[in-house]
């Protein structure tokens, strides 16, 4: 009824607008009102409503604006902004901009005809664009078609740090606007895995940061570089940088195949650091299943097992042959690429050996000759393609060791792939792998990071226990890689639930299928509200109600933008993160990072191959090298033949 009224008022002062500003014609009609006059000219004299045509007209659109508001009115399907805006343009030309038509030299009537027409059909078109723009406003259900208000939600806003936490600055949308927030990781020690499908940010958004802030506050660190040497560059020049934040400064080594020159020496199978046939299995497991993946969901079998036990065999010889002297792995190929009648009777020769070998023995013995070439040929094969003059230059020495956070030398360390020769490289550097994760993870030793970018690249051996066991002896985890499945692919899918389930810090940017339907559970549910609205002829219906609905959707997830990530957090006894869930973009200052690669020095030369005459000689040294590896193993095979022929007790044997 107010709203009735209020309309009804407007309507009133229009018409007395046109009674006074359209007099003469009202009485050339015979329309003269006295009391109307006497009424009109005391609203004038006192609060001076017929000054202006204007004032009558801006109280009366004031009061139909008003009366708009509370319309009950049946919003119309093919009510769009356009229209609403065209008939408000139009209402407002006619009903304001018409007093003209007054001045024209025309007949009283005619000139008073046009302005009630142009001053009603203004009025008209208003009228039915504040209606509709009321019922738009109020029944207009497209207007979160994402339902991007439901969904987002007040992310941490303070900076919290301590020794070992990394700290990435954010923006988040909240309440209809962008908020500046933090991504706080108080405990990276509790893992981190960073998910994306190719280009969604990982690296520049997390990988890199990780890096940074670890090495700034005084990790050693351990670095898979796929993409070899886009992550090492980075790790070199900030550590040359930030050194104080260690009390004894890092020495940094890099493992890169492709180029010797930038390489240092590594045997990832030290005979110093095996301390019984146990670690020679895992070496021997480690190498394998890094050549053959598949093999990874046939652990047990027959054929598996084999190849893996008879290099675990090699391997231990070599360490117990001569005290390591030739205990390295490229030694091990070439052993293990003898003929199977010399290697057999030196392996079991030695009486460390003899059980593990004694199912090859039975098959010898008993005149297997097939089942024992199959089984030979299941290690040779495969290990026969990592058969290379520079891979053997860095794996035939060391010039540092893998205890990375050793508190009185620590390192960091690079390793490198290349994309061209993923698996015959990944193999090797999945040695380095699983030796620094039973060394890092020991009592007493300093603060480390492990990175591991594109882990679906290598097969990373204990990595389940690593980040099980590794807290609480300050060993800092990050995976990179893109979709769950790859882990499912390649570790197994027990040992990928582990990996997924045991992590405490995650960070997804886009992700698809059952990968964002896992984070979306992962991230729970939250009470959103939701509106129904039933139009009919006569009335409009709306109910409101609640229900518990997912945070983060995986539709959300499988569309996010670059740069864009959602993600939970773990926090500590001591600093508790009430919101641990995010949605967010990760803000990097571009500029910053474009003037400090611009200053960054490339890797510096480790190993100069150049004589004295300036003769660049690598490829000779390292075919050298090469050819004395070849030669000291027919040497061994030699010399150990003679000795089992000299002694009577293991002349059986031949």
């Amino acid at each position: 009824k107010i709203m009735d009224f209020l309309r009804a008022v407007s309507i009133i002062l229009v018409v007395m607008n046109v009674y006074w500003y359209c007099y003469e014609a009202v009485r050339l009609w015979g329309m003269d009102i006295g009391v109307v006059d006497r009424i009109l000219m005391n609203f004038n004299r006192t609060a001076g409503l017929f000054h202006s045509i204007l004032y009558t007209k801006v109280f009366a659109v004031i009061l139909l604006a008003l009366s708009c508001l509370g319309t009950k009115g049946v919003k119309g399907e093919k009510i769009t902004w356009e229209r609403i805006w065209a008939v408000l343009a139009t209402g407002f030309v006619l009903f304001f901009l018409n007093w003209w038509i007054l001045a024209l030299p025309l007949p009283i009537e005619a000139v008073t005809a046009l302005y009630i027409l142009t001053v009603g059909g203004g009025y008209v078109c208003l009228l039915m664009g504040g209606l509709w723009m009321s019922r738009l406003l109020k029944h207009n259900l497209m207007e979160d078609v994402f339902n991007n208000k439901n969904e987002s939600f007040m992310q941490e806003t303070r900076l919290l740090t301590n020794e070992y936490s990394v700290n990435l600055p954010t923006r988040f949308y909240y309440k209809k606007k962008w908020n500046n927030g933090w991504i706080n990781i108080l405990l990276p020690q509790r893992a981190s895995i960073v998910l994306g499908t190719p280009g969604s940010g990982k690296s520049f958004a997390v990988v890199n940061s990780y890096i940074k802030q670890q090495i700034e506050k005084g990790y050693s660190m351990y670095l898979y570089d796929f993409k070899f040497s886009d992550l090492s560059t980075i790790a070199y020049n900030h550590l040359m940088n930030h050194t104080e934040g260690y009390k004894v400064k890092p020495k940094f080594y890099v493992i890169n195949f492709d180029d010797p020159r930038r390489s240092h020496r590594c045997n990832p199978i030290h005979p110093n650091f095996m301390e019984d046939i146990t670690d020679a299995y895992e070496s021997a497991y480690t190498i394998m299943l890094n050549l053959n993946k598949s093999w990874v969901q046939k652990q047990g079998d027959f054929f598996v097992e084999s190849p893996i036990i008879l290099f675990a065999a090699i391997i231990w010889y070599f360490k117990i042959f001569q005290n390591g002297k030739y205990c390295t792995f490229p030694h091990a190929i070439e052993f293990l690429n003898r003929r199977y009648e010399d290697i057999f009777p030196i392996l079991s020769s030695y009486p460390d050996l003899e059980n593990y070998l004694s199912p090859f023995m039975d098959a010898w013995l008993g005149g297997a000759a097939e089942q024992l070439q199959g089984q030979i040929a299941s290690a040779k094969i495969p290990l026969s393609r990592m058969i290379s003059p520079q891979l053997y230059w860095v794996m035939s020495d060391s010039e540092f060791t893998l205890d990375i956070n050793n508190p009185e030398e620590p390192k960091i360390l690079c390793v490198g792939n290349n994309p061209d020769r993923q698996n015959i490289y990944g193999a090797a550097l999945g040695l380095y792998n699983s030796r620094i994760v039973k060394l890092v993870n020991k009592k007493g030793k300093l603060k480390s990071s492990i990175i591991i970018d594109e882990l679906p690249t290598i097969y990373f051996k204990g990595l389940d226990n690593l980040i099980a066991t590794a807290r609480s002896n300050k060993v800092a985890v990050l995976l990179g890689f893109q979709d769950f499945s790859q882990l499912v692919r390649d570790y197994g899918d027990k040992e990928a639930k582990v990996v997924m389930n045991t992590v405490g810090n995650i960070f997804s940017g886009q992700v698809v299928g059952e990968t964002a339907k896992t984070l979306s559970e992962r991230f729970g549910k939250v009470l959103q509200k939701r509106q129904s609205i039933s139009i009919n002829r006569q009335d409009v219906s709306t109910s409101i109600n609640t229900q518990m609905d997912a945070l983060i959707p995986p539709s959300k997830i499988s569309s996010l933008t670059q740069g864009m990530f959602v993600g939970s957090v773990a926090d500590t006894f001591d600093e508790r993160i009430e919101q641990k869930i995010f949605h967010c973009e990760i803000v990097v200052d571009a500029e910053k990072v474009k003037r400090e690669e611009k200053d960054y020095k490339p890797i510096p030369i480790i190993t100069d191959f150049t004589d004295e005459d300036g003769i660049d000689r690598m490829k000779e040294r390292v075919q050298e090298n090469y050819n004395r590896i070849k030669e000291d193993v027919k040497q061994i095979v030699k010399d150990e033949l003679e000795r089992i022929a000299n002694d009577d007790n293991l002349k059986h044997l031949l």
